[in-house]
C-alpha cells in the first residue's frame, strides 16, 4: 500500500460531518469541520453570517505548523448551566450556561499529531481554545476570522490611543482589543480574548490574501508545556451594539475561578488623587473625601523620588523635587500621618509605584506597604503583551492578594476576565482617559469597545481648561464608564469645590459597583444610554458626541406598577453649568433628553415615597 494511499484511507476513516454547536437559546450556531485539510469553524446568529469558514492552527518554532493535512478525530460534548456570584460587578448574579465540544483533529501524515481545540457556544457568543499535544514553543497562531466584504471595525494600535471605524481592508495595522466589529447584514459582534496569564497577547490584523478578512497576531512568542491550554478566543454577538456590552461579563466566565478565598477586605470606592504629594494636602484630601463620599486618597508620581530612575526608592518617602510645590505650607509629606489621620476619618490610602522599582522591590514593598495600613497600590507603566511580562504581572497581582493589598494598574494593561480570579484587581487604565482630554465622540465609543474587556480607570477631570466637554458629559460617564476603583477627582484640588459646586452631590452619591447593567439605547461614535442599578435606585448615564442632539429614552428597566422620582443632572448654559431638576417617572415612560454638542445627562431614579 503506497504512503498516499495510506493517508487518504486514514483520512477517510477519520471523515466525520461538521459538528454543530448550538447555544441553549438555539440563536447562534457555530459549526466545526475540515475543509481541504484545514480545521475550520463558522458562526451564525438568527441564520445570519457572523464568520464564514475560518481556519484554525498553530504556527510553532523548530517544527512544523499544526494547522493543516488534518482529519476529524474524536468529539467530546459537554455543557454547563449555571450561575454565579462575583465579589462585585456590573450584575450581582452572572449567567454561564453554555453546549460545548472538544473536537480533536488528528494529521493525516507524519507525525500525525492530534490537535485539540475546545469549543463553546453561549447566548452571548462563541469561545475556542487549543489545548496542544507536546511541549514546544508556539511561535504565532494560524487562527481566522473570515467576514463577509463591507463590514466595519474599530480600530486602535494601542491601549491609549484613539479609535477610527474603518473597512476592514482599510485597516493599516495590528488593532487591540476588543475588536469591534459592524456586520454588513446588521449583526454585531467584537472579538477578544479571555484569560489570558500565561501566554502573550493576541492582536487582530487584515488577513493575508482576503484583507476584507481579519487574523491572529500573538505578540510574541509562547512557551508552552504538555497539554498546555491556550487563552480563550472569543466573538461576542449580538442584534445591538448595546448587547455586546450587557454581555461582557463572558470574559469573566471563561476566567479561572477566584483564587483569593477571604474576600472581605477587598472594597470598592471612590479615590481622590492627592496632587501636593504634602501632609497637609493628604489631609485636606482626606477631610474632603470624608465629606463627599469618596472611601480613598492616593498619593500617585513623585512620592519616593523621580518614577524613572532606577535608583529611586519605593521603601522610603523622598519627594521627587521637581513635583515640589511652591506654597511652603505645602511642602513636606509625613506618610504615616497622613495614613492614620485618614483611617481616622474612615478613609483608605493608596500608594503608586512605577513599574521599574516594581521590578526591583516587590517582595520588600508590599509587605512594608500593608504594614504601613496602605490599602492598596497601583502599579504604574507595567510592560505588556509578552508571556514573559504577563507571567511577571499576574505573579505581582497575586503576591498582592497575599497581603490583602487591593491594585490598580495603569498604562497599556488591558483585562480579560481575570479580575474573577483575582477579585482584589480592582481596576486598570488600558484606557485613554480624562487625564488625555480625549472629545466627547471618543466617549461614544469606549462603551463598545473597550468596555468590553471590562473595568476601566477614567480619571475624571473638572476644572482643567483642556477638557472638552461638559460637566453633564462628566456626571453621565461615571455611570457610562465601570469601574470599582473610580478616580474621581484626578487633576483637581479639593480646595477647588464648594458646597454649590454644580453636581457634586451626584458625584458622592453615584456607586461604583452594581447590581444590573442595562444598554438602554446607543451607537459608538454618536451617544449611548447606560442603565445601572444599586439596590433599589438606578442610575442612568447619557452621552452624545461632538453634536447636540435630543434622545428619547425609554426608562423600560423600572418595575411595574410603582411610582419612581428621578433626579437629573443634565447641561446649563456654559461647559461647567450643571441643572438639576427633579421629575415622577414610570416603567416605559419616555423622557426627551436635550444633549449640548459635547454634553450628557445623568439621573439618579429611586422608588417614590
Amino acid at each position: 500500500m503506497t504512503t498516499q494511499l495510506a493517508a487518504f484511507l486514514f483520512a477517510t476513516l477519520l471523515a466525520a460531518e461538521p459538528v454543530v454547536v448550538s447555544s441553549p437559546d438555539g440563536r447562534l450556531k457555530l459549526s466545526v469541520g475540515v475543509e481541504d485539510g484545514k480545521a475550520v469553524y463558522s458562526v451564525s446568529f438568527d441564520e445570519k453570517t457572523v464568520l464564514r469558514p475560518s481556519a484554525l492552527g498553530l504556527v510553532l518554532e523548530g517544527a512544523a505548523r499544526v494547522d493543516s493535512h488534518f482529519a476529524m478525530g474524536k468529539v467530546t460534548r459537554t455543557s454547563g448551566n449555571g450561575t454565579w456570584r462575583p465579589v462585585y460587578g456590573e450584575r450581582a448574579v452572572i449567567p454561564d450556561r453554555f453546549q460545548a465540544a472538544d473536537v480533536e483533529f488528528v494529521e493525516t501524515i507524519a507525525p500525525k499529531r492530534k490537535l485539540h481545540v475546545l469549543f463553546r457556544a453561549y447566548d452571548e457568543g462563541v469561545a475556542f481554545r487549543y489545548v496542544l499535544p507536546e511541549p514546544g514553543v508556539v511561535g504565532n497562531e494560524s487562527t481566522e476570522f473570515r467576514l463577509e466584504k463591507g463590514a466595519y471595525g474599530w480600530e486602535t494600535e494601542r491601549a491609549q490611543t484613539p479609535y477610527r471605524r474603518v473597512l476592514i481592508e482599510e485597516m493599516k495595522q495590528p488593532s487591540e482589543r476588543p475588536f469591534l466589529l459592524e456586520l454588513p447584514n446588521g449583526l454585531w459582534a467584537a472579538i477578544a480574548e479571555a484569560g489570558v496569564e500565561n501566554f502573550p497577547s493576541m492582536f487582530v490584523a487584515g488577513l493575508r490574501g482576503e484583507r476584507h478578512s481579519l487574523g491572529a497576531r500573538l505578540q510574541g512568542s509562547a512557551r508552552v508545556g504538555v497539554s498546555f491550554a491556550s487563552p480563550w478566543r472569543v466573538v461576542l454577538v449580538g442584534s445591538r451594539a448595546g448587547d455586546l456590552l450587557e454581555h461582557n461579563y463572558l470574559l469573566q466566565n471563561l476566567s479561572p475561578a477566584s483564587r483569593v478565598a477571604e474576600t472581605s477586605w477587598i472594597k470598592p470606592g471612590k479615590v481622590l488623587r492627592e496632587v501636593t504629594l504634602s501632609t497637609r494636602g493628604g489631609m485636606e484630601a482626606a477631610d474632603f473625601a470624608a465629606a463627599h463620599g469618596i472611601q480613598y486618597i492616593e498619593y500617585d508620581a513623585g512620592w519616593y523620588g523621580h518614577e524613572y530612575e532606577e535608583q529611586s526608592d519605593a521603601t522610603h518617602v523622598n519627594i521627587d523635587p521637581r513635583r515640589l510645590r511652591k506654597e511652603p505650607e505645602y511642602q513636606g509629606l509625613d506618610l504615616a500621618r497622613v495614613i492614620g489621620y485618614a483611617k481616622s476619618k474612615g478613609i483608605g490610602v493608596w500608594l503608586y509605584v512605577n513599574r521599574r522599582a516594581l521590578e526591583r522591590q516587590i517582595d520588600e514593598l508590599l509587605p512594608l506597604f500593608a504594614q504601613w495600613g496602605v490599602a492598596g497600590v497601583k502599579y504604574g507603566f507595567v510592560n505588556v503583551h509578552t508571556q514573559d511580562w504577563t507571567q511577571w504581572l499576574y505573579g505581582a497581582i497575586e503576591k498582592a492578594g497575599r497581603r490583602r493589598l487591593m491594585l490598580d494598574i495603569h498604562d497599556e494593561f488591558r483585562p480579560t476576565g481575570m479580575s474573577r480570579t483575582y477579585p482584589h484587581l480592582l481596576t486598570q487604565e488600558g484606557i485613554r482617559g480624562n487625564e488625555e482630554m480625549p472629545d466627547a465622540e471618543h466617549s461614544t465609543v469606549l462603551p463598545f469597545t473597550r468596555m468590553l474587556a471590562g473595568a476601566a480607570d477614567y480619571t475624571y477631570c473638572w476644572f482643567d481648561q483642556r477638557l472638552k466637554n461638559t460637566w453633564g458629559h462628566q456626571l453621565a460617564m461615571m455611570v457610562v464608564i465601570y469601574s470599582p476603583l473610580q478616580f474621581v477627582y484626578w487633576y483637581d484640588r479639593p480646595i477647588q469645590f464648594t458646597e454649590e459646586t454644580a453636581g457634586m452631590e451626584f458625584v458622592a452619591r453615584v456607586p461604583t459597583v452594581w447590581d444590573d447593567t442595562r444598554v438602554l439605547d446607543g451607537r459608538p461614535g454618536e451617544y449611548v444610554v447606560v442603565a445601572r442599578r444599586k439596590g433599589e435606585a438606578w442610575f442612568v448615564g447619557a452621552i452624545t458626541n461632538n453634536a447636540a442632539r435630543t434622545l428619547p429614552v425609554r426608562l423600560s428597566m423600572l418595575e411595574e406598577g410603582r411610582s419612581f422620582t428621578a433626579t437629573m443632572y443634565s447641561d446649563g448654559n456654559g461647559t461647567r453649568e450643571v441643572r438639576k431638576s427633579v421629575l415622577q417617572v414610570k416603567r416605559d415612560e419616555v423622557i426627551e433628553l436635550a444633549l449640548q454638542a459635547r454634553g450628557g445627562a445623568a439621573m439618579e431614579i429611586l422608588p417614590a415615597r
